[in-house]
C-alpha cells in the first residue's frame, strides 16, 4: 500500500515559543561559558541546525571544536531552562491551533505516514511536544543530534522509513522557516508553508506556494498535501 508522508518541524510549525527558546539557548550559552552569545538570528550560521550552531559559536570564540562532554552537558543545561521557562510561563507556549489533532487524526489513517525532522536536538524538542501533548510513539522522528544540516535530518527520517520498506506516493514537509523553503528546494520535497500570524509573504517571496496559518480546518490541510510542490527557485 503506498502511503503519503508528512514531515512536521517543530517550532513554528506545531508550536509556537520560538523568541523565548532561542533566548534559553544564549542564556544557557552565557550562563556555562561567561561570554555573550552572539546571536539568535539563525541565518547568521551556517546551518540552521542546533549541532551546527553551538559548535559554530565555540569554534568562533575559542578557536577550537566542542567536545561531545560538553555539548551534553550544555544541552542538558539547555533542557533545564526550557523546562523552568514552561512552568514560569506556560501560557507563552502554546500549539498551533489544531496541531496536535492533525498528528492525531494522520497517525490514525492508513493513507499517511508521520515524521517530525526538527533542527533541534532530541531532549529539548522531546519537552516541546510532551509540552503540548503529542504522543510520539508511532512518528518517524529524526533530530539535530549528530546530524550538521537540516538536509542530514530529513533523511533521518527517510533511513527510518526505508528500513521498514515503506514507499510513499507523496513526501511532503511541514515547515515555517525560511530555512525549511531552502531545505526543501535543495532536496527536491513539496512544502506546505504555516505562518501563524498570516505573514505568508515571508515565504512566498522566497519560492513558497502552499502556505497555512493553522490546522484548523483539516480538510483545507489535506487540500494543501494534494497541492504542494516543491518551493520555486526564485529569479534574481
Amino acid at each position: 500500500m503506498k502511503r503519503k508522508l508528512i514531515i512536521f518541524d517543530i517550532d513554528g510549525t506545531l508550536l509556537y515559543s520560538n523568541k523565548i527558546d532561542s533566548q534559553c539557548f544564549a542564556d544557557t550559552y552565557e550562563k556555562v561559558y561567561k561570554k555573550p552569545f552572539p546571536t539568535i538570528d539563525w541565518t547568521k550560521y551556517p546551518h540552521v541546525t542546533d549541532d551546527t550552531i553551538f559548535k559554530t559559536v565555540i569554534q568562533e570564540q575559542f578557536g577550537r571544536v566542542a567536545s561531545f562532554e560538553e555539548m551534553d552537558a550544555f544541552r542538558n543545561e539547555f533542557v533545564e531552562l526550557i523546562k523552568q521557562k514552561r512552568i514560569e510561563t506556560p501560557n507563552k507556549f502554546k500549539a498551533i491551533k489544531n496541531s496536535r489533532k492533525i498528528i492525531e487524526l494522520l497517525v490514525a489513517d492508513d493513507s499517511y505516514k508521520v515524521g517530525i525532522a526538527t533542527g533541534g536536538w532530541r531532549k529539548p524538542a522531546m519537552v516541546k511536544l510532551n509540552h503540548i501533548g503529542i504522543l510520539t510513539k508511532q512518528l518517524h522522528m529524526s533530530f539535530a543530534d549528530g546530524n550538521p544540516t537540516r538536509e542530514d535530518i530529513i533523511n533521518g527520517v527517510f533511513q527510518q522509513t526505508n528500513a521498514l520498506d515503506l514507499e510513499f506516493e507523496k513526501v511532503v514537509y511541514v515547515g515555517d522557516a525560511v530555512w525549511d523553503v531552502t531545505t526543501t528546494r535543495n532536496m527536491n520535497l513539496p512544502f506546505i508553508g504555516v505562518r501563524r500570524e498570516g505573514d505568508f509573504e515571508v515565504l512566498r517571496k522566497i519560492g513558497a506556494e502552499t502556505i497555512i496559518s493553522d490546522y484548523s480546518d483539516i480538510d483545507i490541510f489535506k487540500r494543501a498535501i494534494e497541492e504542494a510542490r516543491v518551493p520555486q527557485t526564485m529569479m534574481t
